[in-house]
């Protein structure tokens, strides 16, 4: 029987643009991709595949500046991203040392509980990874139900996983802790200082550490409120000098 309508069983492969081929090549094969095609002359196309999805790039259009990031991109649903970006971290560290958090390619932190991560390739296209049960509504600013440092600390939450702004989510946290610090619960203070000093790391400021440090380490916290301190940041080990029992 021939089928006359539309099926619902479409597949979209997205189609990005490729500034090096050499450069694309070689950074999806570390992380793990196959090359199911490759060819480079007389124009570019490349396929990769890893587990159930592909990455398709063509040439760059002509007038795309080779520095830019946030020219294309994908997003890929998926039902867990934590098992994701174990992966790729895995990944860059045997093949690098280390996994690529600045630069390009990069690939952004990963907070525990976070719903989404994402990878900057070569040529500056975001893959980004995002749990299918993502909260559909963001509020830019944070929530408008929340008040004081708890509002602080939704929007900056929002701002580097989202929007992957490190700056404003730096500047968000440094100006709330100033205006609402004082009157906001222990812990409020601990997660925004603990946000403070992994995100000075990122935007190499190390001279802002010791103080934010200093604060946290005076803070009265039970046992299970630094657990969330250190939960709260993508590499608990940074908190170690300030934080009692951080490994």
């Amino acid at each position: 029987m021939t089928e006359d309508h539309v099926q619902p069983n479409e597949t979209t492969v997205p189609l990005l643009h490729c500034v090096s081929a050499e450069e694309t090549l070689a950074f999806w094969r570390a992380l793990g991709f196959e090359v199911t095609y490759e060819q480079t002359k007389p124009y570019v196309y490349l396929a990769f595949r890893w587990s159930g999805f592909e990455l398709h790039y063509g040439g760059a259009p002509s007038g795309v500046d080779p520095s830019a990031e946030n020219t294309g991109g994908c997003l890929v649903m998926v039902d867990a991203v934590a098992p994701y970006h174990a992966a790729f971290s895995e990944a860059m560290r045997r093949t690098h040392g280390r996994v690529l958090a600045r630069g390009r390619p990069r690939m952004t932190r990963y907070r525990a509980g976070a719903s989404r991560f994402s990878i900057v390739d070569p040529s500056g296209n975001s893959i980004v990874f995002i749990q299918r049960d993502e909260p559909a509504e963001l509020e830019y600013g944070g929530s408008k139900r929340l008040r004081g440092l708890t509002r602080v600390l939704d929007n900056a939450r929002i701002l580097r996983e989202f929007k992957n702004d490190d700056l404003a989510a730096f500047r968000a946290l440094n100006s709330g802790l100033r205006r609402h610090g004082d009157a906001a619960p222990a812990v409020e203070q601990a997660l925004a200082l603990a946000g403070l000093i992994e995100l000075s790391i990122a935007l190499e400021k190390p001279e802002l550490v010791p103080d934010w440090g200093a604060r946290l380490t005076i803070l009265p916290l039970t046992a299970p409120e630094r657990e969330r301190v250190r939960q709260a940041v993508a590499e608990p080990a940074v908190l170690a000098p300030w934080l009692p029992g951080t490994n």
